[in-house]
């Protein structure tokens, strides 16, 4: 199959880039499972932006290099967000229902989240990734120039120096797999686009979708594309503590409008009472790493499973209509949000770091782009800003489209076919789940929100022999979606561990009891394939 441009994964990065470029190329979206079933769909709190004349662009950079501790890219920053009234109003362009207020200068609600010195969040209720994706989902899929490949899992990219080609190599095409019938097939494009999330499921608890397994990270790695501040993994302070609900978030706008963190019933004579203020003196709306390390601690010194959430002194009206989607999940579980506090405990919830790019979204490699949670642009730093990542998506996905419009196309080759003359059906498919949930469960236990030196070379070591397992697996035996997915979270883990023990302070989302002080410099982690 031969498109102009191939664009690996569905969520907001990948749609954006798809449907800026659709006006002139031939499209195709590789997405592993359905078209909704990325992290962007699961987005509840908004998009970060300067709408408002008393908010400022030098408003919203300050408050980003605040929570990036130092290690945010100015440059980057400055452009993303200098550009977010353009991206917000491509949005609305498109139909996306944002939540509306007739008082405010643009006619769009806005909310405050944590870190953020302004309400500058324009939001759908709380629902915001479901409403974008839904609407970009439609458009996607009647556009003409558009090619959905949903259920198919990209494996590797093919580079020209496999062709017998000379010069620099560039990026000609993927290997992709119909995971329900197991065929592979050779997709040749122009430009091809990581565009597949995070890596949030490398982690035993995270808040991400089951799609969230590092696949664009491992494969731009496994092609000789760098890697940066992969150490720095944001966990998501208030994650709803239930057994039967599997990832499911409590927003960081439920502290914006006033929810407080208090010590649950079994912390004995302190329940009910609030902890954040004695540990930031900007209390709930402290930054997400802040506030997740505070949660931390307290259940770590109290022996606690969970602490509490409480915006129940909210008006009920107010609390159905700006979080309907959380006050109806947990009710559904038997928590009434307008009565009673929410259980809540941290989670593995976004990757700062990943693919190094510019402000194009190209990569290392000619020809192969990354945007989104896949990328590493600078903006984030250390410790992402709550509603940047989805702006991040808009922003660098419309640059990366115009960048690849004023490409020249390169010539056209034939690509080889998937080789699998020399392996055979697995014999034990079992030893997939059992290293899946050996490496979840080790990265997890040493390399979660405090890390200590010996921690992270036990988990070093453990990954190393997972790693070389998993990679005999692969060359054995014929391919299986859970397979694919245990060989990028392996190496993805691999890259977060190696890059942890390589920094040696506590900084933002990198927290060591061993080196508890910020080093005066703040350098990223940037790891090259040719020198590992």
């Amino acid at each position: 199959m031969k498109f102009d441009v191939a664009i690996v994964g569905s969520g907001l990065a990948g749609l954006s880039v798809a449907l800026h470029l659709a006006k002139t190329r031939k499209v195709v979206i590789v997405s592993k499972r359905s078209l909704l079933d990325g992290a962007s769909n699961w987005a509840q709190g908004g998009i970060a932006a300067v709408l408002d004349s008393g908010d400022s662009h030098e408003q919203h950079i300050a408050d980003t290099l605040i929570a990036g501790a130092g290690l945010c890219d100015e440059g980057a920053t400055r452009h993303i967000v200098e550009n977010s009234r353009e991206a917000i109003e491509w949005l609305i362009a498109q139909g996306v229902p944002f939540t509306r207020d007739p008082t405010a200068e643009l006619g769009y609600h806005l909310t405050r989240e944590g870190g953020h010195s302004q309400r500058r969040i324009i939001h759908a209720a709380d629902a915001t990734g479901h409403a974008v994706q839904v609407t970009l989902e439609q458009k996607a899929r009647s556009h003409p120039n558009i090619t959905v490949l949903e259920d198919h899992f990209a494996i590797d990219i093919i580079k020209s120096d496999k062709l017998g080609v000379g010069g620099t190599p560039y990026c000609a095409g993927l290997y992709v797999q119909d995971v329900n019938n197991g065929t592979v097939m050779t997709l040749a494009a122009d430009q091809t686009v990581l565009a597949t999330g995070g890596a949030g499921k490398v982690y035993l608890y995270t808040t991400n979708p089951d799609t969230a397994t590092g696949d664009g990270i491992a494969m731009a790695w496994r092609a000789g594309c760098r890697v940066a501040n992969m150490e720095f993994i944001q966990f998501h302070p208030t994650c709803l503590y239930h057994p039967y609900a599997k990832s499911f978030l409590i927003s960081e706008a439920v502290r914006g409008e006033g929810g407080l963190l208090k010590l649950p019933a079994g912390a004995g004579a302190a329940a009910g009472k609030r902890f954040m203020p004695e540990h930031d003196e900007r209390g709930e709306l402290a930054p997400r790493d802040v506030v997740a390390r505070a949660i931390d601690f307290e259940m770590k010194k109290r022996g606690l499973d969970y602490v509490e959430l409480d915006i129940s002194h909210q008006p009920p009206e107010f609390l159905k209509s700006h979080f309907p989607t959380i006050y109806a999940r947990c009710l559904e579980l038997g928590i009434d949000i307008t009565k009673q506090p929410i259980p809540v405990v941290p989670a593995a919830h976004y990757t700062c770091g990943g693919v190094v790019t510019d402000m194009n979204g190209r990569t290392d490699i000619p020809g192969l782009y990354a945007v989104g949670e896949t990328a590493y642009t600078g903006l984030h730093g250390a410790n992402r800003l709550a509603s940047n990542s989805l702006l991040e998506c808009l922003v660098i996905g419309h640059s990366a489209a115009k960048h690849i419009e004023q490409q020249a196309k390169p010539a056209s080759r034939p690509l080889p076919a998937w080789d699998e003359s020399r392996v055979t059906d697995a014999d034990e498919e079992v030893v997939i789940a059992h290293n899946w949930e050996e490496l979840r469960r080790s990265m997890w236990n040493y390399v979660g929100i405090v890390r200590t030196t010996k921690r992270l070379e036990r988990a070093q070591h453990r990954i190393r022999l997972l790693r070389e397992e998993i990679n005999e697996y692969y060359s054995q035996f014929r391919i299986t979606r859970d397979l694919l997915e245990l060989r990028n979270l392996v190496e993805v883990a691999s890259l977060i561990v190696d890059s942890a023990l390589s920094r040696r302070e506590s900084r933002g989302l990198h927290f060591s009891q061993d080196f508890p002080e910020t080093l005066p410099k703040a350098l990223p982690t940037v790891l090259s394939p040719a020198r590992r």
